[in-house]
């Protein structure tokens, strides 16, 4: 089981376990395993040793593992828990989408910035030859 529909970052709704009914946000995801981590789901008890000086020592509360099958993800758009298509746009970009409404479900984000980099790199290219022109 190497490849999850779930990233993190994504809300989730939990299906099964004492959690059952909980939302949160995916803090960390393990495909070699199939586990996730779910913001204020699974808390866990871990008695922690203070390690140096300045290092608080007692016991401390964390979310554990869930399985992946366990979690759905929740549409941004409608609200609603569903599963994930892929489709593939007309740049040959595969992204996430909701079964139910069709919306994306990849940050958008992630292209802004993808888009900014290229147009910041093409306005520096030319500076940078200008100083090696002057230089030479």
């Amino acid at each position: 089981m190497n490849k999850l529909n779930v990233k993190s970052g994504d809300k989730v709704i939990v299906l099964t376990g004492k959690d059952k009914g909980k939302t949160g946000k995916i803090l960390s995801v393990n495909p070699e395993k199939g586990n996730v981590k779910v913001e204020g789901v699974n808390i866990v008890t871990k008695h922690v040793k203070p390690r140096n000086a300045n290092q608080p020592g007692g016991i401390m509360k964390e979310p554990g593992n869930i399985d992946v099958s366990n979690v759905m993800i929740v549409c941004p758009a409608c609200g609603k828990q569903t599963r994930v298509a892929h489709k593939i746009d007309e740049n040959g970009n595969k992204s996430r989408v909701c079964k139910k409404c069709g919306a994306s479900l990849d940050a958008t984000k992630s292209t802004d910035k993808k888009a900014k980099k290229s147009d910041s790199a093409v306005e520096e290219k030319p500076k940078k030859t200008a100083k090696k022109a002057a230089k030479a």
